[in-house]
Formats: C-alpha cells, structure tokens, sequence
C-alpha cells in the first residue's frame, strides 16, 4: 500500500522510494521547454499580453522572486547558504543538521549558480523572436522537516525511529 504521498502525486511521480528520511522533489515546469509554451506560461501571468515579455522583465522577476525568498526567510530566522561550486548541497544540509536543532517546516535555503536554459527575448519590428540558449542562472533548495515517528520496513524487524534532523 502507497503512503499518503504518493496516493496524492501518482500522476506526476516518476519511480518509487523506500527510504523514509529524504524525499527529493524537483519541479520542472515543461510548459517553458518550447518558445510557444514559454510565451503561453507568460500571458497566464501576463492577464494574455506579450507587451512586456522581453530580457529585462525576466531578469526583474528572477531578482523579486531571490528578493523574497531572502526576505521570508531572514524574517522567519531561516538561514540561506550560497553553495560554492562543486558544493554538494545534502552534504551541506546534513552539516547543518549535525550542528542545529531544527524545528518543523522550512529551515534551511541553499542556492547554487548552475547552467540552465533560459529564453533569450528579442524584438524586431513588431516581432518576438526567442531563442533558446544556456546560462548560469540560480537554483534554490529548500530543505523542510517535519516530526514523525515511523515504521521502516527497510530496516530489520521494521524498526521504529524519528526521522533524521527533523526534531522540532
């Protein structure tokens, strides 16, 4: 039997887990991945206008959204670590763990700059022209826990524990 989970993403869950502690999630938005599906993602924000889809209102949107996300949580005492690269970020999150007492919820933003595609905006003569290219751009983990006294049946005799790092 599937836990509570899995039962509710089914239809958007690729594989399985088995281990209780971690649970990696990532979110991809396949819209964005062709330039009509791009431009439709934006007029759903943009109440149905092109007007201002260009390069310097991504780039204000990418700033707000890395703007909020470090106000919430310096508001909220939530620590956020920018990873060096070749940083590997559970490493960083289990240091963390090792180190604090967390509560339940978010308690840990970890960003890392890597290469992603991204849509390059060009107008001419009336025209939007995009083009796919590549760029560093960054990535955001947010790492939540959450108290929970559980059954693994992947430890011997099904044994009982608390979930790591997730004491508050």
């Amino acid at each position: 039997m599937a836990d509570e989970l899995t039962e509710r993403y089914r239809d958007l869950l690729q594989g399985s887990y088995d281990c209780v502690d971690r649970i990696v999630l990532n979110a991809y938005n396949t819209l964005c991945y062709s330039a009509g599906g791009f431009r439709q993602w934006w007029r759903r924000l943009m109440d149905g206008s092109d007007e201002h889809l260009d390069n310097a209102h991504l780039m204000r949107m990418a700033g707000r959204f890395s703007r909020r996300v470090r106000g919430f949580a310096k508001a909220r005492n939530i620590p956020v670590i920018d990873c060096r690269r070749g940083e590997r970020k559970h490493d960083v999150a289990e240091e963390y763990l090792a180190t604090h007492t967390v509560k339940r919820g978010l308690f840990l933003v970890l960003v890392a700059r890597a290469i992603a595609p991204v849509w390059d905006v060009r107008r001419s003569r009336g025209s939007l022209f995009l083009t796919k290219k590549t760029a560093f751009v960054n990535h955001y983990s947010f790492h939540c826990a959450a108290r929970r006294l559980v059954v693994s049946p992947a430890q011997p005799g099904g044994t009982r524990r608390e979930v790591p790092g997730s004491n508050g």
